[in-house]
């Protein structure tokens, strides 16, 4: 359900109403269709980048999804209670007022946790939030977090959430955003995850990115399918 939280200024019910209602068709529609991208023309990890550029860096929103309407949707857990698109347009009016909590108690898809001395901070997985916390606020919400490698949440997806965030921090213009993980077949452990955003004012001069992040940890072997892990 896509819910509007902290804005600025009080909007008229017919206007809150609006982007309620657009995010939700978003998300249905998304629901739908198929990945923006197909994963088997992205390329291996080959050990030098925790990302790949996808389609040119260009992002696949529409003219008719531009909105400086702050909204923020999460799609429904799958069969297998798997997370999915996670979706927002980034104002500073959904940022954080509040520090953040814990979120130990969620359990993502495929968690089985190991520790390994040459891993940062040592445990291989974090709970990786689909839209970071400093984007949205959004903290313990299981429908935003997946088990996610150490390398992956911080030197895959973490620059680009830094990137956005300062943009609307600064400017206090708009960012749509999408992230998507990638799931194949029944596995529980996401292979990756896409990342697009677009500033929406300036029409993706101040961010645009459309990239993919490897679910991957240097080191470490990872059974897709369960979360088992072990070191290579």
């Amino acid at each position: 359900m896509a819910k509007k939280r902290r804005t600025s200024r009080k909007p008229g019910r017919k206007e809150a109403l609006a982007v309620i209602i657009l995010a939700m068709l978003v998300g249905l529609a998304r629901q739908m269709l198929a990945p923006s991208y197909d994963l088997s023309n992205i390329p291996d990890y080959d050990g030098t980048s925790a990302y790949a550029v996808i389609d040119r860096n260009r992002p696949s929103f529409t003219e008719e999804e531009y909105t400086t309407d702050s909204y923020e949707y999460y799609s429904e857990l799958d069969s297998l209670g798997r997370c999915s698109i996670a979706e927002a347009c980034v104002g500073v009016d959904l940022m954080p007022t509040e520090e953040r909590e814990s979120i130990s108690k969620v359990k993502p898809t495929g968690w089985v946790q190991h520790q390994y001395d040459f891993v940062d901070g040592g445990s291989l997985y974090n709970r990786c939030h689909l839209i970071g916390f400093q984007l949205t606020g959004e903290n313990a919400n299981e429908k935003n977090l997946i088990t996610g490698t150490r390398y992956m949440n911080v030197e895959g997806m973490l620059p680009f959430e830094n990137q956005v965030a300062d943009y609307v921090a600064s400017t206090g213009n708009h960012v749509l955003y999408r992230v998507t993980p990638a799931f194949t077949g029944t596995e529980l452990v996401a292979r990756g995850v896409e990342m697009e955003a677009y500033s929406v004012e300036d029409q993706g001069r101040g961010v645009c990115f459309h990239v993919y992040c490897y679910n991957v940890q240097p080191g470490v072997e990872i059974d897709y399918a369960t979360g088992e892990n072990w070191e290579a």
